[in-house]
């Protein structure tokens, strides 16, 4: 379904994952995230890569469920469970709809992902959720991964970025707002969202992802892509 949520003035105050915006939610993420395809992309090669025989893959915030199903189509390895958590019913209803009959060994939780205890996992994707969660609270949420990681294990995150540089942020923030433009939403459906996400949706700098994972004990890490104001890492245990 097309993204009409804020087409016109309404009484929308704060972005809710409500119902209406699990209907449109993959439409949206296609038209408003520079990048988001190829992060799913990103999600199956790692899963080849980093994924073992006999261990769990966990999709945190997993929306309407397109990092699960990229985690199940590519997965190569055997006796896998992928559990994809989020804690919006309307989500995890669109998710299991989305994918039934597509992926076997997938579990649909409606929980907060950090009451989940992470075990025997070589493969977590943080997709676009981790700027919806307190910044005081990522740090645990990001050792909680760790420490559910087996030796190997791969963190993946791809999150809306911001730039100390006030010059860089205005021109990444301008081109941002093109890309929405030119994939159909009008100056009108831009600025209601932007207000609607204000004090919900809260970004941080690569420098601060950085030293995030750092923190938790991971070795290997590496923003491995970038477009516009969206970044990807890889963390690596």
């Amino acid at each position: 379904m097309r993204d009409k949520l804020f087409s016109k003035k309404n009484n929308l105050t704060n972005f809710k994952f409500n119902k209406s915006v699990a209907d449109v939610f993959d439409d949206m993420v296609k038209r408003s995230v520079p990048g988001y395809q190829s992060m799913l992309e990103l999600i199956g090669l790692s899963v080849r890569e980093y994924g073992k025989d006999n261990t769990n893959y966990f999709d945190l915030g997993a929306s309407t469920g397109a990092s699960s199903l990229a985690l199940g189509l590519n997965n190569i390895h055997i006796n896998n469970n992928i559990i994809a958590i989020d804690n919006s019913k309307e989500m995890t209803k669109k998710c299991k709809k989305n994918l039934q009959n597509k992926i076997d060994n997938i579990s649909v939780i409606c929980a907060d992902i950090q009451d989940i205890k992470i075990t025997n996992a070589t493969v977590t994707v943080l997709n676009l959720t981790l700027q919806f969660i307190e910044p005081s609270k990522r740090q645990k949420l990001i050792d909680n991964i760790y420490k559910g990681l087996n030796s190997k294990g791969v963190l993946i995150i791809f999150e809306k970025i911001h730039f100390d540089n006030k010059i860089k942020q205005e021109q990444i923030t301008k081109l941002h707002l093109d890309f929405k433009l030119a994939n159909g939403y009008s100056k009108l459906e831009i600025g209601a969202k932007r207000k609607a996400l204000e004090n919900i949706l809260i970004t941080d700098t690569k420098k601060t992802h950085c030293n995030r994972l750092k923190k938790a004990g991971f070795k290997n890490i590496t923003c491995c892509f970038q477009y516009l104001n969206f970044a990807s890492f890889l963390a690596v245990k």
